[in-house]
């Protein structure tokens, strides 16, 4: 069956689409999507030409290599073409290039087969984020450095690349060759760079790998040389002996690509020392795997890691297709970015009857993950991004952070997109469905406080990790039990009998115990997590550890506060003050309060966490990004705040700190931006311990 009109109309799209951000990636260096987000475009391009071959054209960006390189360079046209890598995202993708590699040999040495039952020996090398240079060499010295371009012609950068410390002038031994690798900047450069800009009130620069780009292409070498790019080498594309006819042209003396790193080291290039040889497909995952980890500890940006066949017989063997070799794969980190379209937009209700839109996407892996949903925030957040249903959107997630669309793609609309109209009446807020916008902010709520969509939220709060942290009463337990009317306050939950649990579907003996166990230890309290289980509006984590503090960590100071001594507090404002009093006013409030009392012990801290809070971070402001290997993330906030520091949930003027561990979302470019100082792990630890 052909492709309908509809799949045509979409893969030209996707083919202008395409071709437009390989102009802008590079001929200009100047992108407008991430790498991820670009290879996510030309994955679905690609699929759609595999299952209908008669969208395959010659113009097709699946059919060639890039775009033309920039006229402000003389060209230059490579002696040996500019082969890019074909892509794999997951275990099964490089799994299907094993097979692959296996079944063409199998086919090519006929009377050989028995020799790749075995698993093959692949070199693995971590792929440089950066800028690739083609150098060339005669008799030893450094002859003419080239970019990329489109892999058939690129640009004279030889004065610039001359400025680069690690590129060797003169080699060790006098060969006539052709090497490839990467130029690249050091996160450490960036951050200097930026200060310096940011001094001279100039705009900052988003990344390392953009910065080595423009870098190469700048005209004046006295700017190059003061930006200290490095380089590393990979592969050797042509050599010949001049002066050792006893050895023949080629790469005959070398008879792997591991043989081949180490001639690079000797002769005086400088390659990535991480190259590792595996024996089989499953150790490549694993290393894989394990620079995934790893790869945030480097001084460069890895987005991956290059996978070859480790016998140069054998690559010769499989040899190229009309854009990619055969026997090497690039291997991608999970994209923290990606496109995908949007299939829905529908409005949750929250705990506290504010309303949110969500966007229902076409399930999409994305930073390791298969995400459906990503949240677009309020009404004002879809009008500036003026996202529509059916759009396809640009998704990022960083780490566990929770999904955010990006942008629109809008030169693949289409003209069937919907806009998504505000509604007037919620059926979720019950009653008569009315909503109301919220004074001074961009969002909407229930006029009916105490919907049955609220409750449930606000239940599923209760027992969250911030707050009484309950493990195994997630929300289907929860719904399980309120749709039972075995629980309709908080205080019930501390009520429930091995009975009541059992009598329900799928409880199991054994669960019950767990769950019965988790509410007893749940029993003892900090005020900190019990006012944040109360969901009193704008009352947040940091806020409820401030007031705890300033009411003696007592529950009943806290309750008696008026307007005017809550605002003297330094951190809480005339909105909170006045959501506070208010929540307190509400006799139901009150009495769900006083219930719950009777079920739980607020535990007092000790005195010399009491001496603590008024220690040698009081007034700091701390930001959280990524992964700590030693603490997890609530651990770490309390080492902060028994030290008389804050935590903020987002990076501004106002923060002191910025701790960084693995896989930083966009906190960290943001500390960048606003020169916030950063604090590595063991720093961070070194602060905390004094």
């Amino acid at each position: 069956m052909g492709a309908s009109n509809e799949i045509k109309k979409r893969a030209e799209n996707l083919r202008k689409t395409i071709e437009k951000h390989n102009y802008l990636y590079y001929v200009l260096d100047a992108p407008e999507i991430n790498d991820s987000a670009y290879d996510s475009l030309f994955a679905e391009l690609l699929e759609l030409e595999e299952n209908f071959p008669e969208l395959k054209t010659l113009d097709s960006p699946t059919q060639r290599v890039g775009g033309e390189p920039l006229k402000a360079f003389q060209k230059v046209k490579h002696i040996v073409p500019q082969w890019s890598f074909n892509d794999a995202f997951s275990e099964e993708g490089v799994e299907d290039f094993d097979k692959r590699v296996k079944n063409f040999l199998a086919r090519h040495n006929s009377g050989e087969k028995e020799e790749i039952k075995e698993n093959l020996e692949y070199t693995c090398e971590l792929k440089i984020d950066g800028l690739k240079v083609v150098l060339e060499y005669e008799k030893g010295l450094l002859k003419r450095a080239a970019t990329r371009g489109d892999g058939v012609t690129g640009e004279d950068v030889t004065n610039n690349v001359k400025t680069i410390k690690s590129v060797p002038l003169k080699l060790f031994e006098p060969v006539d060759i052709i090497v490839e690798g990467e130029v690249w900047l050091s996160k450490s450069n960036l951050e200097k760079i930026n200060q310096a800009r940011k001094e001279k009130g100039e705009s900052l620069f988003a990344n390392p790998r953009n910065i080595a780009a423009g870098t190469l292409r700048q005209l004046d070498p006295k700017i190059v040389a003061e930006r200290k790019l490095d380089v590393f080498i990979y592969d050797i594309a042509k050599i010949s002996f001049p002066n050792s006819p006893h050895i023949q042209e080629g790469l005959n003396f070398l008879t792997t690509q591991f043989e081949e790193l180490e001639y690079l080291q000797k002769l005086g290039f400088k390659v990535n020392k991480n190259f590792k040889l595996c024996h089989g497909i499953n150790e490549v995952i694993s290393y894989w795997e394990t620079w995934q980890k790893r790869k945030e500890k480097e001084d460069y940006l890895i987005d991956g890691v290059v996978v070859k066949v480790n016998e140069i017989k054998k690559q010769n063997q499989l040899g190229f297709t009309g854009k990619a070799p055969r026997f090497a794969v690039a291997l991608k980190f999970p994209a923290e970015q990606v496109t995908t379209l949007v299939e829905d937009i529908v409005l949750q209700v929250g705990r506290t009857g504010v309303l949110t839109p969500v966007a229902h996407l076409r399930p999409v892996l994305v930073a390791g993950s298969v995400v459906s949903r990503a949240t677009l925030h309020n009404e004002d957040e879809i009008k500036r991004l003026d996202v529509r249903i059916g759009d396809t959107v640009i998704l990022q997630k960083a780490g566990d952070v929770i999904p955010d669309i990006v942008s629109v793609v809008k030169d693949l609309r289409t003209g069937k997109e919907r806009k998504f109209v505000w509604p007037k009446f919620v059926a979720d807020c019950g009653g008569d469905g009315e909503i109301e916008r919220v004074a001074g902010q961009a969002a909407w709520r229930c006029k009916n406080k105490d919907s049955f969509a609220q409750k449930k939220r606000r239940f599923y709060h209760f027992v969250s990790k911030s707050a009484f942290d309950i493990e195994h009463l997630g929300p289907k337990v929860i719904d399980a039990l309120l749709d039972a009317e075995l629980i309709a306050t908080y205080d019930d939950i501390f009520t429930l009998k091995k009975g009541d649990l059992l009598s329900l579907p799928r409880f199991a003996e054994k669960s019950v115990d767990n769950l019965l166990t988790s509410i007893e230890k749940a029993r003892n309290v900090s005020l900190p997590r019990l006012i944040v289980a109360l969901s009193i509006p704008n009352v947040g984590e940091e806020t409820a550890h401030l007031l705890a503090q300033n009411f003696q960590f007592s529950i009943f100071n806290f309750q008696k506060a008026t307007k005017e001594e809550l605002e003297k507090i330094e951190g809480i404002g005339p909105i909170v003050a006045r959501s506070i009093v208010d929540w307190f006013k509400n006799k139901e409030n009150t009495k769900l309060l006083s219930k719950l009392l009777q079920q739980i012990k607020i535990e007092q801290p000790t005195i010399s966490n009491q001496q603590a809070v008024k220690n040698r971070l009081k007034g700091k402001i701390f930001v959280l990004t990524g992964t700590l290997k030693t603490m997890d993330r609530d651990e770490a906030k309390e080492k902060i705040r028994a030290l008389g520091g804050g935590v903020s949930s987002s990076v501004s003027k106002e923060t002191d700190y910025v701790v960084v561990g693995e896989n930083p979302g966009s906190k960290y470019d943001n500390a960048l931006k606003l020169g916030v100082k950063m604090l590595n792990e063991d720093q961070f630890k070194d602060l905390l311990n004094g």
